[in-house]
């Protein structure tokens, strides 16, 4: 047996502002409110289903640091840069981390400055 991931942990200045920007990127809904602020948003289904939940957990100063992990995203019902477009609309924009130009993908920042990458690939909705 092994493990699986279930939840992904952010954390962040603006719980409620995250939890509209990455419910809007991935079709995700609010599943619980905590009393200390953090906001738990996941898919229809909840908590256990076939995609981890993300926990936007409030931080006054989240580390500044270059992030040691970070989302990938794929578009599942139009090509990259029509969910390009999209991403930009919801509030993200473009990050430099150094790319040469000749990627493949896009990385953006969603709206407190936490890098993801937009990939070419379609993937099949869940």
């Amino acid at each position: 047996m092994a493990c699986r991931i279930s939840e992904l942990v952010l954390e962040c200045r603006d719980p409620e502002l995250l939890a509209r920007f990455w419910c809007e990127v991935l079709d995700f809904v609010v599943l619980e409110r905590e009393a200390d602020g953090s906001i738990e948003i996941g898919p229809r289904e909840g908590f256990g289903g076939p995609q981890p939940t993300i926990i936007l957990s409030p931080r006054e100063a989240p580390e500044r640091a270059k992030p040691r992990l970070h989302l990938d995203v794929n578009a599942t019902d139009r090509d990259q840069d029509a969910e390009l477009e999209r991403l930009l609309g919801l509030g993200a924009r473009p990050a430099d981390v150094g790319q040469t130009g000749e990627e493949s993908w896009h990385v953006l920042a969603d709206p407190e400055g936490n890098e993801f990458c937009l990939l070419r690939a379609r993937l099949d909705p869940l």
